[in-house]
């Protein structure tokens, strides 16, 4: 399988598709640590600005800023270690099958892809009680302040739970193709539409409810300056802008990225390339979109194999014609020229040699045979046994198919020679009308042509062993040439072949 495509999880960030699994746990530890904490940082810089300049209230005390000054830091370091200490042990305890190198089971599975909204539940947690733990603080410190610390911590803290589950489903696609691989798909959470709604109420409807709520509060408190409203809306105005604008971005590359991938392998199929695959690490209809176009590559590949099987069995002309048109039972009569190729002294060798000696002489002889037919455009129609019948000008027409029956035949002869010299064969070849068409049962049948030709071209083939060079045609395939090739042929008498009343002709190579 190609290395398709070169960026598999749509970053460089991610590595590529077949690393193994202790790198795998390295890097998702590192990105999975390193986001979180940035996202965590965020979001006490939001609290920050938006405790100082949107809170509208009397202003805040020197004695409440002096104990935040110390809460603040303590509690942020604190719940960030917790939050990356306690989110990746959680995730690695449900992804302890990667490092094994051992493929999941049932729950394993769904324990992996369910790995983004447990770190987001830890974060839940952690703003949660940071919520809990400032509305406390400002209750005892400075009672007015309660509804808008509340209201700014968990603001914030919705603006980091939105950003720690896309950047976790981020950090987290390899481990969700692993996941993915093998099993029958099917959603392993939200769909695409469920996703895009909660993450526009997170992005745009909350910063909307809090400019909202801002105003409520404006128009309780009639103390509130039209500049300190101001200031609010615009702060607030600007956060909804910025996070909402920065979770469109996350939610816009986590639906466009498998897309993406499936667009590139798209490009790949179209230009003949079926040895593709794009990993499934998305676990919406998007995951499906990918596990189908996958399965859909892998039925392009078998029916591939399949068809050049087809071909080389009955030859690519007639796959091509079967699969072009229904194949029925039945034939159409055309002239036709008819090759014979027959091994002299099969039994002999077959006794005198090992099988496997055998084998590989015989797969030397109708490689040179094969050869030669397909140079002049002929259709390689059946082994039997030792021999090989090929016809020209079915079911492919060609313009002199007498002539490259002849060439055909002549290289044959010449080439056995120089290189199979220990198995020497009949070379035989004649002209006439055919029925050339499908022979059998519905249930089972095959392209083949029927018709006093075969039987000419299977007599002079008997009559060939005996000649110099092994080669002879009949007088009437040599007068059917257009293209100079009967310059290359003379007469070599008349003889009435077994099983006919009229005499024929012979003609060997000049």
């Amino acid at each position: 399988m190609s290395d398709f495509p070169p960026v598999p999880f749509g970053s460089r960030l991610l590595g590529p598709a077949g690393q193994d699994g202790q790198t795998l746990r390295i890097r998702i530890q590192v990105l999975l640590t390193v986001t979180l904490i940035v996202a965590n940082l965020i979001g006490a810089g939001v609290v920050v600005v938006l405790s100082v300049l949107v809170v509208p209230s009397a202003g805040i005390e020197s004695r409440t800023w002096s104990v935040w000054a110390v809460v603040t830091p303590v509690y942020i370091c604190g719940a960030v270690a917790v939050g990356a200490v306690w989110g990746t042990r959680d995730a690695f305890r449900a992804l302890r099958w990667v490092t094994e190198q051992r493929v999941p089971d049932a729950g394993e599975r769904r324990a992996a892809l369910r790995v983004p909204l447990r770190l987001t539940l830890v974060q839940v947690s952690l703003w949660g009680l940071a919520t809990v733990l400032f509305t406390v603080l400002a209750a005892v410190l400075q009672p007015n302040l309660v509804a808008a610390i509340g209201f700014t911590v968990g603001f914030a803290g919705i603006v980091v739970c939105a950003n720690a589950y896309l950047l976790g489903e981020f950090a987290l696609r390899p481990i969700a193709a692993r996941a993915l691989t093998g099993a029958a798909w099917h959603s392993a959470g939200a769909g695409i539409g469920l996703r895009m709604l909660l993450f526009w109420c997170l992005g745009t409807g909350v910063p909307v409810a809090g400019l909202v709520t801002v105003a409520v509060f404006a128009l309780a408190r009639q103390d509130v300056s039209a500049t300190k409203l101001a200031v609010t809306v615009v702060v607030l105005g600007v956060v909804a802008i910025v996070f909402g604008m920065l979770l469109t971005v996350f939610t816009t590359r986590a639906t466009v990225a498998p897309i993406r991938s499936v667009q590139a392998a798209l490009r790949k199929v179209r230009h003949g390339e079926l040895d593709v695959e794009i990993p499934v690490y998305d676990g919406t209809e998007l995951g499906l979109l990918q596990a189908g176009f996958n399965d859909m590559v892998a039925g392009l590949r078998e029916r591939e194999r399949i068809r050049d099987l087809f071909g080389r069995h009955v030859g690519q002309e007639v796959a091509r014609a079967a699969v072009d048109r229904f194949a029925e039972l039945g034939g159409e009569e055309r002239e036709v020229s008819v090759l014979f190729v027959d091994v002299v002294g099969s039994t002999t060798i077959a006794a005198t040699r090992p099988p496997t000696e055998v084998v590989d002489l015989l797969n030397r002889f109708f490689a040179v045979v094969v050869d030669e037919i397909d140079r002049n455009h002929g259709l390689v129609n059946k082994f039997v046994g030792d021999a090989v019948l090929a016809i020209f000008n079915a079911p492919v027409a060609l313009d002199d198919h007498a002539g490259a029956a002849l060439a055909a035949a002549r290289a044959i002869g010449s080439r056995l020679a120089a290189e199979v010299p220990g198995c020497a064969a009949g070379v035989g070849v004649a002209t006439g009308q055919a029925v050339a068409g499908y022979v059998g049962d519905r249930r089972r049948f095959e392209y083949t042509v029927i018709g006093d030709a075969v039987n000419e071209a299977a007599r002079l083939t008997d009559l060939a062993k005996d000649v110099p060079g092994r080669v002879l045609a009949s007088w009437r395939a040599v007068e059917s040439t257009s293209d100079g090739e009967a310059a290359r042929w003379r007469t070599a008498g008349e003889v009435t072949l077994r099983g006919r009343l009229e005499g024929t002709t012979l003609a060997v190579p000049a």
